[in-house]
């Protein structure tokens, strides 16, 4: 068994690649990950030794993490833990880089909506709620769509509630795509006034765009409908849409 102060004894390199790993592993810190790799592997952590996980080893250690989600989503997705795994190994250390904003001002796009997603890199919606690194978020009309905000998520593990927290980065969103995402968590975002989509397949971020930009510019749902009339108010609602699951 290591000491407590292990961590500070670990390369910058090697916390770095921990910390990269719990990321991606939903409802699992940095602390909790090193203490599986140390009784795993042994102490002290090297690179060499690091190498040697794998993601049965990863499957074993962490099946349901977070008890504030049910367990049908609280179990870590293969992906995530491939991911996981490969940064461990330290073949992705280095955080993707991050795409140009558009130019926005409020009132820029009238009959648009703002949309979030959540996501380990930029473009794709591979990010569970409890997890993701960050939301990069969207104004999108029936024809045109502009980046206009990414967001971290970064204070969101030292937070009483993490998944209120990771809610209010996004409160002024109107849709979430998320590829997963547990009950008690979709209720905050609702709360938030943000309607999830949850696409368990994931996907690229534009592709989902387009499709709900096809929406847009036909007959919206009553609940898209709300968001994008003249009554401010926001919908509660939350079900199945746009070939999501919800």
């Amino acid at each position: 068994m290591a000491p407590s102060s292990d961590q500070a004894t670990l390369s910058r390199e090697l916390a770095l690649r921990i910390g990269l790993a719990a990321k991606v592993l939903p409802g699992v810190d940095a602390r909790q990950l090193m203490q599986v790799l140390v009784n795993k592997l042994g102490y002290p952590l090297t690179d060499k030794s690091l190498r040697e996980i794998t993601v049965t080893d990863i499957r074993a250690a962490m099946t349901s993490p977070d008890g504030e989600e049910d367990t049908e989503d609280t179990a870590i997705s293969k992906d995530a833990m491939k991911l996981a795994v490969r940064y461990l190994w330290g073949e992705e250390v280095e955080l993707p880089e991050m795409p140009r904003l558009d130019a926005y001002e409020e009132g820029d796009m009238p009959g648009s909506i703002r949309v979030a997603i959540a996501t380990n890199g930029t473009g794709i919606i591979d990010g569970h709620f409890g997890s993701c690194p960050r939301f990069v978020v969207y104004q999108l009309s029936a024809d045109e769509q502009r980046l206009i905000d990414i967001r971290s998520t970064d204070g969101a593990d030292g937070a009483e509630d993490k998944n209120a927290f990771r809610a209010g980065i996004i409160s002024d969103c109107d849709v979430l795509y998320v590829q997963s995402v547990g009950g008690p968590a979709a209720a905050k975002i609702i709360r938030a006034g943000v309607y999830p989509i949850k696409l368990p397949e994931g996907g690229a971020a534009d592709e989902a765009l387009a499709r709900l930009q096809q929406t847009l510019a036909g007959t919206p749902p009553p609940w898209l409908a709300k968001i994008i009339g003249v009554d401010p108010e926001r919908r509660t609602k939350f079900g199945a849409a746009l070939g999501g699951e919800a």
